[in-house]
């Protein structure tokens, strides 16, 4: 089971010229859909005199969530490059922009294509990417007899309790783990039959 995905941590930019017309990309990360309008909206308006503002995103720790955007030039002419560059960069949460100022000399939809792809992969290029691990967070309520056999069923899981609290009777602990160990470690968490596991969510 993949628990990784690979994500920009410092933003990107380059500046492609093709025939007189000037392509300015940025390539950075977005966290999710609202970030992404409100980058684009900042853009737009730095941007305004600027023919065509085109676009893709990947969103999701599974790259599920993707969009493109032509934004008036041909179909598939601007937004469809760009995305395939944020693939195979293998990247999620990525925002990817190309700015069109038109130069007179019309490019034909292979040479926009072209002209958008390289742009997009320059900025990708120019950016710094990280690999982030998909961790679980789940919580535990083990009676105070069983909390030492549970912290060290954590540790040896490769777990890590991110938190605990009392009541009189039980420790609760928070606890995380990458998502690929979870299974083993909860397998191992109900060998204890007094523990209790609850509210679990991907982080």
């Amino acid at each position: 089971m993949k628990d990784t995905y690979r994500t920009i941590s410092t933003a990107g930019e380059a500046i492609y010229t093709e025939k007189r017309s000037k392509f300015i990309a940025f390539a950075e990360h977005v966290a999710d859909e609202e970030a992404v309008k409100s980058r684009m909206a900042a853009l737009r308006k730095q941007f305004y005199d600027a023919r065509h503002v085109c676009y893709a995103y990947v969103l999701g720790n599974d790259a599920s969530t993707t969009r493109a955007n032509d934004d008036g030039e041909p179909s598939g002419s601007a937004g469809r490059p760009i995305l395939g560059q944020i693939h195979s960069a293998d990247l999620t949460y990525t925002l990817v922009v190309v700015v069109r100022y038109f130069g007179g000399v019309k490019l034909g939809t292979g040479g926009l294509v072209v002209a958008y792809k390289t742009a997009a992969a320059a900025a990708i290029e120019a950016a710094s990417i990280e690999e982030k691990i998909v961790m679980q967070r789940f919580i535990v309520e083990v009676p105070y007899t069983e909390a030492d056999t549970a912290m060290r069923f954590v540790r040896d899981g490769e777990g890590e309790i991110v938190n605990r609290d009392y009541t009189a009777s039980h420790q609760i602990l928070t606890i995380e783990v990458r998502t690929s160990l979870l299974a083993s470690l909860q397998e191992r968490l109900r060998k204890i039959y007094s523990l209790s596991i609850k509210d679990e969510k991907a982080l």
